[in-house]
């Protein structure tokens, strides 16, 4: 089983799911509206806030709070 992320723990609004890209456990990864395939280990497990979008994104999203 996978850890849970930072930003899901910090309330995230941007769909944070685990995704298994070959439909087991052992190949879990985090994954969000920003990052489809995988969270990066920095923004889900460090200290990254990701509060600004980053170059190795393919859209403009960034982290954003629950109202």
């Amino acid at each position: 089983m996978i850890q849970e992320p930072n930003c899901f723990k910090r309330g995230c609004t941007h769909n944070i799911r685990v995704e298994q890209p070959d439909g087991t456990e052992e190949t879990e990864v985090n994954a969000c509206d920003a990052y489809p395939n995988e969270i990066p280990e920095d923004i889900a497990y460090g200290d990254e806030l990701h509060l600004t979008v980053r170059k190795d994104q393919k859209n403009k999203i960034v982290f954003q709070t629950k109202e």
